[in-house]
């Protein structure tokens, strides 16, 4: 699952220190029963400039965004919301981090593009083109 643009970088992601530390996680866990994804995940956070506790990216995919791409191939643009492996449930465009397109996406802005691998070792293409932030609940008053 390589993540290259066009001359083989790989583009800038950005992710906050919560999303870092929780896909830590997710992808030790994950290292014997998706080896593949799990490598790819680890090798993304390893190169993800991580934004100090607080702070939050500007039109970058983040965990629990909806996120608007187009596959670069066929021109077909969706809509997802990338999730947890529990909240995963593709009927309701709900895609976890823990796919080839989920690590594809996660920390990617908006306007940049990137080559990914599906599990069939197809290669295709994507670009990142809305992001919406996760709902943030009000805090009760008091």
């Amino acid at each position: 699952m390589t993540r290259k643009t066009v001359g083989g970088a790989k583009p800038r992601i950005i992710m906050t220190a919560a999303d870092h530390e929780k896909l830590s996680v997710l992808a030790n866990a994950a290292a014997h029963t998706m080896p593949e994804v799990a490598a790819a995940l680890t090798e993304e956070l390893d190169r993800a400039h991580v934004l100090p506790t607080g702070r939050h990216p500007v039109e970058t995919v983040c965990m629990g965004c909806e996120v608007d791409f187009r596959d670069d191939m066929t021109g077909r643009v969706q809509t997802v919301t990338l999730v947890y492996p529990q909240e995963a449930d593709i009927s309701k465009g709900r895609i976890s981090v823990l796919t080839p397109i989920g690590t594809a996406l996660i920390g990617l802005p908006v306007g940049k593009s990137i080559d990914w691998t599906t599990r069939t070792g197809e290669t295709k293409r994507l670009t990142v083109l809305r992001v919406c932030e996760p709902a943030v609940l009000d805090p009760q008053p008091m």
